[in-house]
């Protein structure tokens, strides 16, 4: 796996309720990625992305989310399909998403 690919896996974090219920008891964090990212690719980016925070990813879940039919009038339309990662984290990490926003 090149740096290069890694840096493109992780579109971005996935902000929530359910997102941030889960972060709050299981310890996991939730990302947007390429519909073409595996699991090891997945760990191995988000690890390379946030190295100053050492963050160390304990294991991987990844969902395939269909798009939802909807309606505009008469025609109809789709929502994108998405491809979301659950990020379970090791120890004391916790990656800061909102550090230092105003």
């Amino acid at each position: 796996m090149n740096a290069e690919r890694l840096l493109t896996v992780v579109l971005r974090p996935v902000i929530s309720e359910k997102a941030t219920m889960v972060a709050d008891k299981q310890k996991q964090v939730v990302f947007e990625v390429l519909p073409s990212a595996t699991k090891a690719e997945v760990k191995a980016a988000v690890e390379l992305l946030f190295k100053d925070q050492k963050i160390e990813v304990a294991s991987v879940n990844i969902v395939n989310q269909k798009g939802k039919a909807k309606r505009h009038g008469r025609f109809e339309g789709r929502r994108n399909h998405v491809k979301k990662a659950y990020v379970c984290l090791k120890g004391d990490g916790d990656i800061q998403f909102t550090e230092g926003a105003v």
